[in-house]
């Protein structure tokens, strides 16, 4: 290969880096268009990139490399981020709890968001170790006390679990994990700091993943609940690998290589916001 066909294969992986990167995953198909090269061209590109660490492979494409994080913002931190994702996937993730069912609401604010949306579903019992999810219910019990109406007929029985608090205001450590083993519940909605195909699901607090461990052996089914930009990001700790969760809850950020990585591993992918068209099963949404 000459020294001009090098630097031509240098700029071509440049370019797709940085779209890995900018987009947060390709497709080979699109990046056969972009560069106007063939399918193999692109799959040895691929390669090269990947044995250098700076990219992973996934079916059909690439996304970015995962790389761990022991930071772990605060409640208020992360409340601003993805608003408007966060609400759609509340909205969505609420219908999948059913009236007189016992459900476990792990913390975080989009499962903040998501306990707004299941106030309307009725004769809920709720077991959190989120304070500000426990808050959510309790406001809504006092304001109904308040104007008079007494006990809104249907509202939640809520159980909030003891524990050490973490700077995303969720409560873990022995005493948590102790009251969450002895409990059973249809389905667990659940946020994530970080997932991925190869770590699962993780977070950077190592107390607060153990917690997590529980909850997900305590629950009949899993729903992750995980706007986009959680996708490739590694806590330290890993508690759940992508084949014990039953559905993931995201929203249309998400891009189509991660699509449909994901759904090879669990039954159901609910995309929703602009561009998602609801839950297909196994099949990219």
């Amino acid at each position: 290969m000459s020294d001009n066909q090098n630097l031509l294969a240098e700029q071509r992986r440049a370019l797709i880096l940085d779209e890995v990167r900018r987009r947060g995953g390709v497709r080979v198909n699109e990046l056969t268009r972009k560069l106007n090269v063939s399918d193999m061209t692109v799959r040895r590109d691929l390669d090269a990139l990947a044995r250098q660490g700076v990219l992973e492979k996934v079916h059909g494409g690439a996304v970015p490399v995962a790389e761990a994080s022991t930071h772990e913002p605060g409640f208020e931190a992360k409340s601003g981020l993805e608003l408007s994702a966060k609400e759609d996937i509340a909205r969505a993730a609420a219908r999948m709890a059913v009236p007189g069912s016992a459900i476990a609401l792990a913390g975080g604010t989009t499962a903040f968001a998501l306990a707004q949306q299941l106030l309307e579903v009725p004769d809920l019992t709720v077991v959190t170790n989120s304070v500000r999810v426990a808050d959510v219910f309790y406001n809504a019990q006092r304001a109904a006390a308040s104007g008079g109406a007494g006990p809104r007929p249907g509202a939640a029985t809520v159980v909030l679990t003891g524990g050490v608090r973490t700077p995303s205001d969720t409560l873990v450590g022995p005493v948590a994990d102790a009251a969450i083993r002895s409990l059973h519940f249809d389905v667990l909605f659940l946020g994530v700091h970080g997932i991925s195909v190869r770590a699962g699901l993780s977070t950077p607090n190592l107390a607060e993943a153990e917690t997590n461990r529980h909850f997900v052996r305590s629950a009949r089914r899993v729903v992750v609940v995980a706007d986009h930009t959680k996708w490739g990001t590694v806590g330290l700790s890993s508690f759940a690998a992508l084949e014990d969760v039953d559905a993931l809850v995201t929203d249309a950020g998400l891009p189509g290589p991660a699509r449909s990585e994901i759904s090879e591993h669990l039954s159901e992918l609910v995309v929703v916001g602009p561009e998602g068209v609801g839950s297909e099963g196994d099949a990219d949404t």
